[in-house]
């Protein structure tokens, strides 16, 4: 089989593609090429198509089957687009070693679920002869468990399709729970689970005109607020109608925000704009820094993630305070990669290893850019990077476009750490700036990077490289700092800051960047985040209520 490199485009590509990679294999037969086919007959006529993340993935199976489900196996990763993975979902297609991977993860699953333990819980009746099809009750599990799946009702032929093939195989291997079982692996590769396909309807109030249908905008709720498919309860409200009405849609949205699942949407969202997916592949040099572990890197995230939510929805503040708060999470081993005291809040012996932690007035730790989530992984592996930190923060914090440097460049100058001329990073970059092509760039990323040179690759508080003082001062716009602070600071106070988090969530929120045509919605997002004092949640919610949330292309030739 060829691999699939194609970008699909519509519905009906996607399901080509996942033809030609060998998606019919899944099934007893050819039963389930036409499943998949007529679930996706529509075009999607600009509708984006997004492939779930593996996180997404996991919870939608442990939503549906229960947290007990073990899932093995290797997602294939999605490019990065537009600043977010959000985006690059929207754009990949699947090879034959990524489909092969989501056959045998769906199979594992399936087994599972029919499994002596599960099925008494997850199976709602008992078949006729346990030697043998009864369609009775494959209708009623498929049916069921396909609505939250497809987080939508399976069609007449669907659910038809998806039974036959569980006679066909309780037939064939004289057992019914096989029967359900290869179904069931079927559903679990058909692009209407993988994919966040969203189908459209005439919109019965503006002739000529298309509208999301119900289920597809519990889909956008769901997956905004949760990071994860409609529950029960929106998928009823989708099939009322309710969601099609101000009063029903506000409803909705005031619930899923009242729930504690919102703290997982809001932590998806900020793991993909501040690029938490690249510790995957993040390494530093053990020889330099002894103490950055695997399990440092995992709880330099979390810190930032609990930060995060705890100023942002716990107690509903500022997002701007990201820059400047010296509240944060601490365990034991992230303070002493720090060096600082921790306070132990808790008893001696107690489970939980994190601890609130407060920097005093003065202290230069103020703000999530000086979290080792943020100066580890925009670091070199042996020595820090201002350049790299000064870019990320332009494009990841304040959606700047910094060009990359050119092919000829010689950077000698800034990675011989051992040069007795040029002991700081400071006065390395000031020689290798000396180069006319250099000039531009480092102009708009180091006054920025070299505020955080307190800050080692690893994370580290020093003073001194190289036994030279180090000059933590800078400048953002008129603004001028001397340490990391008041770098906090002056993001803080940038209205590029606030803007750019309006801009990377309805970007996150839509699967694609925001159109010429939506600008005015997109300034009157901005007003109306200034006028809730940069509240996250009331952000969110004036998305989600908008009408340009869910509005589609017109009907073609109306």
């Amino acid at each position: 089989m060829k691999i699939i490199k194609k970008r699909f485009r519509s519905t009906t590509s996607l399901i080509a593609g996942l033809i030609a990679c060998g998606a019919a294999a899944v099934a007893t037969g050819p039963s389930a090429v036409d499943a998949a086919t007529e679930a996706v007959a529509q075009e999607s006529n600009g509708v984006v198509i997004r492939r779930l993340s593996q996180e997404q993935y996991e919870t939608i199976i442990a939503d549906v089957f229960g947290p007990g489900m073990k899932i093995g196996g290797r997602f294939e990763p999605v490019p990065r687009e537009e600043g977010l993975l959000a985006v690059g979902a929207a754009r990949v297609g699947l090879t034959t070693a990524g489909f092969e991977q989501y056959d045998a993860i769906a199979r594992t699953i399936a087994a599972q679920v029919v499994d002596p333990t599960h099925r008494k819980v997850l199976i709602p009746c008992k078949p006729a002869a346990a030697n043998g099809p009864d369609d009775a009750c494959a209708k009623q599990f498929l049916a069921s468990a396909g609505r939250l799946l497809y987080r939508r009702p399976l069609t007449d032929r669907e659910i038809n399709l998806q039974v036959k093939a569980a006679n066909q195989g309780a037939t064939a291997l004289k057992d019914f729970y096989a029967g359900i079982e290869s179904s069931l692996a079927l559903m679990l590769v058909a692009p209407q689970f993988l994919y966040r396909q969203e189908r459209m309807e005439a919109d019965p109030d503006n002739a000529g005109q298309m509208r999301l249908n119900g289920y597809a905008k519990a889909s956008r709720l769901s997956f905004l607020f949760w990071n994860t498919a409609p529950d029960p309860q929106l998928l009823s409200a989708a099939e009322s109608g309710e969601l099609h009405t101000a009063k029903g849609l506000t409803a909705q949205v005031e619930r899923l925000m009242a729930s504690p699942r919102m703290e997982a949407g809001v932590r998806a969202f900020f793991t993909d704009m501040l690029g938490f997916d690249k510790f995957g592949t993040l390494a530093k040099d053990g020889s330099i820094y002894p103490k950055f572990t695997t399990h440092v890197s995992e709880d330099a995230q979390e810190q930032t993630l609990r930060t995060i939510t705890n100023l942002l929805l716990v107690n509903r503040g500022d997002y701007r305070d990201l820059f400047t708060t010296r509240k944060t999470f601490l365990t034991p081993l992230l303070a002493s990669v720090y060096g600082v005291p921790l306070l132990q809040n808790k008893p001696n012996g107690y489970p939980e290893s994190w601890h609130a932690q407060e920097y005093p007035a003065g202290d230069p730790r103020a703000g999530i850019l000086t979290h080792i989530s943020f100066v580890s992984l925009h670091s070199h592996p042996g020595r820090t990077s201002p350049t790299i930190r000064g870019k990320a923060m332009r494009e990841m914090i304040m959606c700047q476009r910094v060009p990359d440097p050119p092919g000829n460049v010689n950077f000698t100058v800034v990675q011989d750490t051992t040069n007795p001329l040029y002991k700081t990073a400071r006065e390395r970059l000031t020689a290798h700036a000396t180069e006319a092509m250099c000039t531009g760039c480092h102009k708009i990323t180091d006054p920025l990077g070299l505020s955080l040179e307190n800050f080692d690759s690893a994370g580290s508080y020093r003073t001194k490289e190289n036994g030279a003082a180090l000059d933590t001062s800078g400048t953002l716009n008129a603004a001028t700092f001397k340490d990391a602070a008041g770098l906090g600071q002056a993001m803080h106070d940038s209205p590029a800051v606030s803007q750019c988090l309006v801009r990377r969530l309805s970007t996150f929120a839509l699967g694609r960047q925001t159109a010429p045509t939506e600008s005015d919605w997109v300034k009157a997002l901005n007003d109306g985040f200034a006028a809730d004092k940069y509240r996250l949640p009331d952000l969110m919610k004036r998305i989600a209520t908008s009408p340009e949330f869910f509005r589609v292309k017109a009907r073609p030739g109306a």
